[in-house]
């Protein structure tokens, strides 16, 4: 979309706001940027607590609200499936839907990976954390196609062409509610908020909240503060046919208006909580997200990004393990780490993992596996003839019990005479215990397996075809770099975190 049509675009979307009781502020403008997506700036100052919008929630675009409603509740489809296929309803219905306006003014579909051609995903994620998560996203989207949306098709119920509701359209749906939808209510679920989704997101730049009127029910208000939709798993779990007939919201098609009637319709509101100034583009945040995750579910990454991180798998370190000793011995440790009540953070694949933060930081129970790993075969047996007794409870997720659950460890496997095990009761202290050279070298080798990912180009290679790449004409490419460049510099984090240790040990031996 070039400047000049997002702009008639707008216009047409500022004539349907008035027309559906959507109010904005004098003091924004909805504007085109170069790139023929739209924006919000401020023409006037805006303060914390003003509130610039207010949205009625018969406006917005919900499986409830949608002209597909009695299908979607006869088909029983719930959470992100039912709004996925009231959008794409709606799209082919074309003039003749109520929010027309709203569904030209925004892209077809969001440039995130689920939507890039399936071998460009492979290329240019290999080795990144999105890398796995993007296959397991298109495989889950088709069952849930076959399943649900197909006998949708072949009933005939929706009156539109089986094309309007293909593979290719619920992926680009997804792609839409995955970047722009927000969770509205327990009744209406997930939507499309118009206008609400125009603010672009900044990291830590928040000008602008959405949240509901004071008047909101009262089992809504754990709903409040969530600015885009929650995953589709919480969506999913919804309960989506909590309200009696006589309130469901059907828009039949000759409706030329979104329908709300019979329900509380408090309006939603965006305020303003942190200034901006005239000129300035006012953001949303759409969380504290690192740029896997911005990628994932937005289609876009930022440099230098603080909350970005590298995880690495439990199966990782148990190759690593039985490539140095043997499979068995590998087996016997992690499974000791694990009977002491040791894990690592849970996958969607039920796979444990381990977090290496954005300063090179490496997950506690990570280092507690390589120091059990590296113990002498007397610390071991030791160890292993206390475990009954230091068995930690599997719910407890707080550092320090994990810290409290080491500082056993520490005293069945050193001998008391050991400088370094007395007076070890806080984390600093548990750190110093595991900041050794041989848990250092291990995080070494387990950062170069987990680099080797990423395939021959080093991290040089990477950043010079970083600088050299557009982010407008070559989009898809530049961002899958920013994710692999920020990922590698954690890594090389890692390893110089790693690599200080052992150093640090010998000088204190001078």
């Amino acid at each position: 979309m070039d400047v000049a049509t997002a702009r008639r675009r707008v216009l047409a979307f500022q004539r349907w706001m008035r027309k559906h009781g959507v109010v904005c502020s004098d003091a924004l403008c909805l504007d085109a940027s170069e790139a023929g997506g739209v924006y919000v700036r401020a023409v006037a100052a805006l303060r914390d607590g003003d509130v610039v919008a207010t949205i009625p929630r018969r406006a917005c675009l919900t499986p409830r609200t949608s002209g597909a409603a009695a299908a979607i509740e006869a088909a029983q489809l719930g959470g992100t499936l039912a709004l996925a296929v009231a959008v794409m309803y709606e799209r082919a219905r074309g003039a003749a839907s109520p929010w027309k306006d709203y569904l030209r003014l925004i892209p077809d579909r969001e440039p995130v990976p689920l939507v890039w051609p399936e071998d460009e995903a492979e290329r240019l994620l290999a080795g990144t954390e999105l890398d796995k998560t993007v296959k397991q996203d298109r495989e889950f989207l088709c069952e849930d196609w076959k399943e649900c949306i197909e006998p949708l098709i072949s009933s005939g119920e929706l009156g539109v062409e089986p094309d309007d509701l293909s593979l290719e359209k619920y992926f680009a749906a997804k792609s839409l509610l995955s970047s722009r939808s927000f969770r509205i209510d327990r009744y209406h679920g997930s939507g499309m908020v118009p206008l609400a989704d125009l603010f672009n997101h900044k990291t830590d730049g928040e000008h602008v909240h959405f949240t509901k009127s004071e008047e909101s029910d009262s089992d809504e208000d754990d709903d409040d503060d969530q600015s885009n939709a929650d995953s589709d798993q919480e969506e999913d779990d919804d309960d989506q046919s909590n309200a009696s007939a006589d309130e469901q919201l059907t828009v039949e098609n000759s409706t030329s208006k979104p329908s709300g009637e019979g329900h509380k319709d408090e309006d939603l509101e965006m305020i303003i909580v942190r200034d901006a100034n005239p000129g300035e583009e006012v953001y949303n945040t759409y969380g504290t997200m690192g740029n896997a995750a911005l990628l994932h579910r937005y289609g876009f990454t930022e440099p230098d990004n603080p909350y970005d991180i590298v995880n690495i798998d439990l199966t990782l370190v148990t190759k690593w393990c039985s490539s140095k000793y043997s499979r068995r011995y590998a087996k016997e440790r992690v499974s000791l780490w694990s009977k002491l009540g040791y894990s690592g953070c849970a996958g969607e694949d039920a796979a444990d993992y381990f977090e290496i933060s954005y300063d090179g930081e490496p997950q506690l129970e990570l280092l507690i596996l390589l120091y059990i790993i590296s113990l002498k075969p007397d610390a071991y047996d030791k160890l292993v003839s206390a475990a009954h007794d230091l068995m930690g409870d599997d719910d407890e997720d707080d550092e320090q019990d994990t810290v409290d659950s080491f500082v056993k460890v520490v005293r069945v496997t050193r001998p008391a005479k050991d400088s370094e095990s007395n007076g070890v009761e806080k984390l600093p202290d548990v750190k110093k215990v595991l900041h050794s050279e041989s848990i250092g070298s291990a995080l070494s080798a387990l950062a170069d397996i987990r680099e080797s990912l990423y395939g021959s180009n080093t991290l040089e290679d990477d950043e010079e075809q970083l600088q050299a790449c557009s982010p407008v004409s070559e989009r898809n490419r530049y961002h899958s770099l920013v994710l692999r460049v920020s990922e590698r510099k954690i890594l090389g984090r890692l390893r110089k975190h790693a690599s200080g240790w052992s150093k640090s040990k010998k000088r204190k031996h001078v």
